[in-house]
């Protein structure tokens, strides 16, 4: 081959080796566009699935349990018998206090009859009146107790805990059944420190990520007024009903992101795409112009930086940027002094 072959094959070599170069750079580089948004401080924090409230279930009155339909972990509906005690004490008291009210009656009408026929006195008739308003209650009393010798689930919901078992000896007033709503009553307990709770208000919308669950929207339904034993204030977020239809475990671990807008505005851009911090602690960028495709570093004042994003400082009218998310290290352009004005 004579030296003109040659020297075009070293020229086409070279070409393609530049070709080849720039291809590689180009599949490194990856530029995103931003535009200004509100700047948001952002924390997560893992919390325990759990219910806001819960109910103890305990007989008005003394008696031996005779029936329990219901066991830990159970669920059951609104008006199903849960447990009852034997009655028949309860029953024959009842009758009694009722035998003691028609009685009563029947001596008010006596002295009724007497007063119209002049023969009776007006204290007499008072004390025969107030008999009766007093048999009256304990009728009410004893029809009451007879009515409370049953457990009766006051919502649809769940059995947490049995505290008894047939043949028992039930006392007044002492927990049988420890129960909990289903409906709006599931939340996660998040525990925050004293800065962290400053940016929570009630009501604020937060997002929740559950076992088995895509992120979705929750609400903060209680915030405490003072502090916990170990200094954090444990937050409840309300889950939606939508949610707990799917089927959701007490004790599941959660993940609670909490953002709060500032009166900021600014690109959020990824951490990734920070190259250095000058000595003015500006974010260095490498932004790309929208016309003329040159890659240039740029200098921004810092909004808000948490673990994934930085903010970087701007007006609420400002245009898009254009910035090198990734790949910036494998070019080499010049150092511009642009910096945003502030």
């Amino acid at each position: 081959m004579d030296r003109i072959g040659l020297l075009f094959l070293a020229i086409l070599s070279a070409v393609l080796l530049t070709v080849a170069s720039a291809s590689v750079s180009a599949q490194q580089l990856i530029v995103e566009q931003f535009s200004v948004a509100p700047v948001t401080s952002s924390f997560s924090r893992t919390g325990k699935l759990t219910f806001k409230r819960t109910v103890k279930l305990a007989f008005k009155s003394s008696g031996y349990l005779n029936r329990i339909t219901v066991d830990e972990g159970d669920r059951f509906n609104q008006g199903d018998e849960l447990a009852s005690i034997v009655t028949e004490e309860l029953k024959a008291d009842k009758n009694a206090k009722y035998a003691q009210l028609l009685q009563a009656k029947k001596n008010l009408a006596r002295e009724q009859r007497l007063i119209d026929q002049g023969l009776g006195s007006d204290q007499a008739f008072d004390l025969a009146t107030t008999n009766v308003e007093t048999a009256r209650s304990a009728y009410q009393v004893a029809y009451y107790n007879l009515e409370k010798a049953q457990l009766i689930a006051p919502f649809d919901g769940i059995v947490l805990a049995r505290h008894t078992d047939l043949e028992q000896y039930q006392a007044p007033g002492v927990s049988a059944l420890e129960v909990a709503s289903f409906k709006d009553n599931w939340v996660v307990k998040v525990a925050l420190t004293g800065m962290e709770i400053a940016s929570v208000q009630l009501g604020q919308i937060v997002t929740v990520v559950l076992p088995g669950t895509d992120e979705f929207n929750a609400k903060v339904n209680r915030i405490p007024a003072i502090a916990g034993d170990s200094n954090l204030f444990v937050i409840d977020v309300l889950i939606p009903q939508s949610i707990v239809q799917r089927g959701i475990l007490a004790g599941q671990i959660a993940q609670v992101n909490i953002s709060q807008s500032q009166q900021q505005f600014g690109y959020k851009v990824p951490l990734d795409a920070l190259i250095k911090m000058d000595e003015q602690d500006r974010a260095i960028v490498l932004v790309q112009n929208k016309l003329t495709k040159e890659l240039n570093h740029q200098a921004f004042p810092i909004a808000h930086i948490d673990s994934q994003y930085i903010y970087l400082e701007a007006d609420a009218m400002d245009l898009t940027l254009d910035v090198v998310v990734r790949g910036w290290q494998h070019i080499a352009v010049g150092t511009r002094n642009d910096s945003k004005g502030h």
